[in-house]
Parts: structure tokens; C-alpha cells; sequence
């Protein structure tokens, strides 16, 4: 059984003030602050089946999440939906991916006036794994109060989520050990490989001169490492609407073409794709 996309992370660390204006003015609609118990905060950018969390670390307190605070900046985190951690480790293991050992957590959301607790459990892959970022496992215990109607809805029009593109200087190694990953046979696309997850969400791996060739100067800061998360493809069905607001934010870099746009946000690391 392959496991479907939960969400993508963007880690933007300190900076989550920014970082959320920014999103807001892409025409998301982002949920209210969370506090997660693990010492993080986030905001959400839902859809039907799926999200993008921009994940950070609060200011002026103690309690910080290691994890993050050694992860770079920008596009960081691949998680699958499990609906049973512990079967989900076990099958990891028979895979052949080692992986460490499961947390439980929460974080209050409060809808309609009232508070309500999130609460999930997640095992993550060894970190030695994935270079390109943190790859691990969502069991979600009240997906009700993630999955909430009025968040769903995007003045950018955007509806769905489509691919993550992976850059791999070793698609030998790494091919293999995502579609492991992900429990799905990895599909040969030209010269780059494809690994389609339950939903039509894809994962993209090339080499970094198909990377230069897809997104020429527009690509992400690699950070030194061999395989890196490049890009976050969006399906929007209005791209004249979506590129009117990337036109009226200072700091962005884009470039239009007849079926896509996409677009730099240097301050989070990140390239979207529209599409």
C-alpha cells in the first residue's frame, strides 16, 4: 500500500512574521498561529487532501526544537498520512529504512470560539537517510480540526498540491530510497524519475543540470548539500489571478510562461511553481 502526501514543510525558522505575510499576500489563506507542545509554531495552508505548513521556532523562550533549529531555511519537510504509526514503523523496517522512534504531540486550535487539541503522532526516517530534508509519518487523531472548511478556500484559486521536485546529485541512491519511502515503484520520465503517491501527487527527482535547465537562475540555495527540495508545484487555474499579486510584492523573483509561473521568495528559500 503506498502512503498518500500528508503535507510539505517550509521551515522559515525566526522568521515566521514574515514569512506568513508573505503567503498571505500569494493570495493563501493561512490557518491562525498554532503552538505545537513540542516547542514550534506553525500555520497551515489547507486543502482537499493535503497542506503546506510553514513551520518555525518561537521567540523568546527556552524551549526549541533541535530538529529545526539544524535544518536550513526554505523547503524541509516530505511527510506521508499513516493511519497507524506503529504499523508504519514496522513497515519501514521491512523496508529496509531505519527510522527513529515515534512521537506524540499537540497543539490547541480554536474553532467557532471554542478550544479544541490537535493531536498527532509522527515516527520520522534516520536523518541520515534523505539529505534533502526531514522525511517522516503523520497519524492524525482529530483530522477535523486540521481539515476545517473555512480554511480551505484560497483567493489565488489554488486547489491543489502536485509535485515536489527533489534534486539529487546520487539518483541511484536516492531513487530507491524515497520510493521506499513512499511504498511506490519510481517511474523513469526522460532523464528524471517520477514517484506517483495515492491522490495524483507526485515526486519529481532530476540532477541538478535538469534542475538548472527546468528553473534556470530562479533555483533554491542548495545549502552545500547533494540532494535538496527545489520546488513546490501548485495546481492554479487562474494564473493571470496569481500573477497580479506576485507583481505587487517587492523582493519576489518570477517568470511567466504560456502555461506556468513561477516564483523565488529568496526570504524563505522556496520556489513555487503555478501551473
Amino acid at each position: 500500500m503506498s502512503f498518500a502526501l500528508d503535507h510539505v514543510v517550509i521551515n522559515v525558522l525566526f522568521d515566521m512574521e514574515r514569512a506568513a505575510a508573505l503567503m498571505s499576500k500569494l493570495g493563501f489563506t493561512l490557518t491562525p498561529r498554532g503552538y505545537h507542545s513540542l516547542g514550534s509554531i506553525n500555520h497551515l495552508m489547507m486543502f482537499e487532501q493535503d497542506y503546506v505548513e510553514l513551520i518555525g521556532l518561537p521567540l523568546g523562550t527556552d524551549k526549541i526544537r533541535k530538529d529545526l533549529l539544524e535544518s536550513p531555511r526554505g523547503l524541509n519537510g516530505l511527510v506521508f498520512k499513516v493511519g497507524d504509526i506503529d504499523s508504519c514503523q514496522r513497515a519501514l523496517g521491512d523496508a529496509g529504512l531505519a527510522a527513529l522512534e515515534p512521537q506524540s504531540f499537540s497543539r490547541p486550535v480554536t474553532i467557532d470560539g471554542v478550544e479544541h487539541l490537535a493531536r498527532f503522532r509522527t515516527v520520522r526516517t534516520a536523518p541520515n537517510l534523505f539529505d534533502a530534508g526531514r522525511v517522516y509519518y503523520c497519524q492524525h487523531y482529530t483530522p477535523e480540526l486540521v481539515w476545517h472548511r473555512p480554511w480551505m478556500a484560497h483567493p489565488n484559486g489554488v486547489r491543489v498540491l502536485k509535485e515536489l521536485v527533489i534534486v539529487t546529485s546520487n539518483a541511484e541512491a536516492d531513487v530507491p530510497s524515497y520510493a521506499k519511502a513512499a511504498q511506490s515503484a519510481p517511474e523513469r520520465q526522460g532523464d528524471d524519475w517520477r514517484i506517483v503517491l495515492p491522490g495524483g501527487f507526485y515526486l519529481t527527482l532530476i540532477s541538478p543540470a535538469r534542475y538548472r535547465a527546468r528553473y534556470g537562475d530562479l533555483g533554491v540555495e542548495a545549502d552545500g548539500r547533494g540532494s535538496f527540495f527545489g520546488a513546490l508545484v501548485f495546481v492554479a487555474p487562474d494564473l493571470v489571478r496569481v500573477g497580479s499579486l506576485v507583481s505587487s510584492i517587492p523582493d519576489l523573483r518570477f517568470e511567466a510562461g504560456k502555461t506556468s509561473l513561477r516564483v523565488l521568495a529568496p526570504s524563505l528559500n522556496t520556489l513555487f511553481e503555478f501551473c
